[in-house]
């Protein structure tokens, strides 16, 4: 079964046509609103995405007050910490974000960063796992999300292949269905660190379903892992440009999703139509006659004229004596009066005996 329809069993809408699963992810886009993250529910139901994502952040179980920022970004919060903080949704209101989705049709994802929020999405029954760059090599924590038969996406933005190895060794060892995404930890990322060479590598080295997590902030990047087999992408999704947050460079806007998932949906079908040359050929036969030309008279030409390339031209359309026969015509004698534009038949041409020329 493709990796997109074991993770989509698992929604109220159950499984349906597709070969990629493609992810929206909300992150920290949502600011620490509630409405506005019931908002992106709906953004990226309406684009067409078969699953949002969140991030679920507990900052006691996850981060010291110590802790530094990567960009300092927010003139609201002091310390990484607080903003933590004043991410956090209560127990409740994480229900009541996977109940939207549900109703919505879309997969409810949230990456957790402890493990206590691990049974948190758990306890709200979240059932299809993401985990973040930065959480590969948490072991403890790898564990507790394989306790059970839930598929796993696991994201290499930022391990080496032996932290990977590892990883990938542990969820596959407890029978979980695991797709590997190559992800470059750069916001936005420009097109020369996209990465997308590592998807082959990650499909020969695992044996596993790959993917792209996609932080450049536009179309591209998804639309090319489409066409070399992706069967995970995954974006990042502001409801404008202009929103407040660290993500909203890497990200697409809810309209330019609805573009990706369209242009993923028809890669897939085109994919998985090959087409037989003859077969189109023969389709075309009609269109043929309409577009392709023939050799005809370039001016009036008497019986007995000895064909030079002055006498003849190309023109449509393709119903008489194609193109190839040209050169053969030439220091012919025409069997006939021509007039000019009028298309030549193997009649037309006496052969050395003087009767008309059968070819």
């Amino acid at each position: 079964m493709k990796f997109r329809s074991e993770c989509l069993k698992r929604t109220p809408a159950g499984a349906r046509d597709g070969n990629c699963l493609i992810i929206g992810e909300v992150a920290q886009s949502h600011d620490g609103s509630l409405g506005m993250a019931h908002a992106f529910v709906d953004a990226i139901a309406a684009a067409g995405a078969d699953a949002i994502k969140f991030q679920t952040h507990i900052a006691a179980e996850e981060s010291t007050r110590h802790e530094p920022w990567r960009v300092k970004f927010s003139r609201q919060d002091e310390t990484r910490y607080d903003y933590w903080k004043r991410m956090e949704f209560t127990p409740e209101q994480w229900a009541g974000l996977k109940r939207h989705a549900d109703e919505a049709g879309l997969l409810f994802m949230s990456s957790p960063f402890s493990e206590p929020a691990v049974d948190l999405l758990r306890s709200i029954g979240m059932r299809v796992w993401k985990v973040a760059s930065g959480e590969v090599g948490n072991t403890p924590m790898l564990r507790r999300i394989t306790e059970r038969n839930d598929p796993v996406i696991i994201s290499s933005g930022l391990s080496d292949w032996a932290e990977l190895d590892s990883a990938v060794e542990l969820v596959s060892r407890r029978g979980n269905p695991l797709a590997v995404v190559q992800c470059t930890s750069a916001y936005p990322c420009p097109p020369d660190r996209v990465g997308l060479n590592l998807l082959g590598e990650i499909n020969r080295r695992y044996g596993l379903p790959a993917g792209l997590s996609d932080h450049s902030g536009r179309i591209f990047a998804g639309l090319a892992a489409a066409t070399l087999g992706a069967e995970v992408i995954e974006v990042h999704v502001a409801l404008s440009k202009e929103m407040f947050g660290p993500d909203v460079a890497s990200s697409l806007t809810s309209e330019e999703l609805g573009k990706l998932v369209l242009g993923v949906r028809e890669i897939e079908s085109i994919l998985a139509c090959p087409v037989d040359k003859s077969a189109l050929a023969a389709d075309a036969s009609e269109l043929r006659k309409l577009f392709t030309k023939s050799i005809v008279a370039g001016t009036d030409l008497g019986k007995g004229t000895i064909l030079e390339s002055k006498h003849l031209k190309l023109k449509k359309p393709g119903t008489g004596l194609p193109p190839s026969y040209l050169a053969e015509l030439i220091g012919l004698e025409l069997a006939r009066d021509l007039v000019a534009d009028e298309p030549l038949s193997m009649e037309d041409i006496v052969d050395t005996s003087g009767s008309a020329r059968k070819w």
